[in-house]
């Protein structure tokens, strides 16, 4: 069974993914933690977002594990490295471009095999997983997922810089030529602004287990 949750930067999504996936002893997948590793081998390397071939190429060479929610890129657990400000400065061009998300997607689908799934990102339930069990789509303020983001403290942003930020990448993804962030027509639609974490999880369990 593949559960597949979308929705921009800051929705809530990966934590309740996660839970979800654990309540139900299912595998939990991130799909933006394989475009952040390759995001951050980019900037390890000194490659510039305009050196496309090389981009795909390292994306292509990338030997990704993953398990219990944690990415390692090339043997290396890096999931602690993917949320940095560098990374998300240049996550979002990266994952714009085309031969990189078909990668991408065929090494999720590598993972995934034959194995009960939750997973998550920006075009799991249009793309990746057009045909999953269970589609959600989880949305939210540019304002209320900018203060989650703050309240984490992992951002040396100010709350403005972080709402801009999120703002512009939610202006990138939507507007990809491919992968772009939309609905799907059957996704259940919840906006997750003045909700909780665990009243999200309990309102898509309920329409999981129904």
């Amino acid at each position: 069974m593949v559960i597949a949750i979308d929705g921009p930067a800051g929705s809530g999504k990966s934590t309740v993914a996660k839970i979800i996936a654990d309540k139900l002893g299912f595998v939990f997948l991130n799909s933006g933690s394989f475009y952040r590793g390759v995001s951050l081998v980019v900037i390890r390397q000194g490659v510039s977002l305009d050196q496309t071939e090389k981009i795909v190429g390292i994306a292509q060479s990338i030997d990704f594990g993953y398990g219990n929610g944690r990415l390692s890129v090339n043997g290396e657990d890096v999931e602690d490295l993917l949320h940095s400000d560098s990374v998300d400065a240049v996550v979002a061009q990266i994952s714009a471009i085309i031969p990189v998300r078909h990668i991408i997607n065929k090494k999720i689908h590598d993972i995934a095999g034959n194995i009960n799934l939750v997973c998550e990102g920006r075009d799991m339930t249009t793309v990746v997983f057009p045909d999953a069990d269970f589609k959600f789509f989880l949305d939210a303020s540019p304002e209320a997922r900018a203060e989650r983001r703050f309240k984490q403290g992992v951002s040396d942003l100010t709350l403005k810089e972080i709402t801009d930020s999120i703002k512009k990448r939610d202006e990138i993804d939507k507007n990809k030529s491919e992968g772009a962030l939309v609905k799907a027509p059957d996704a259940e639609y919840f906006d997750t602004s003045y909700l909780t974490i665990n009243q999200v999880c309990d309102k898509l369990l309920e329409k999981i287990q129904s």
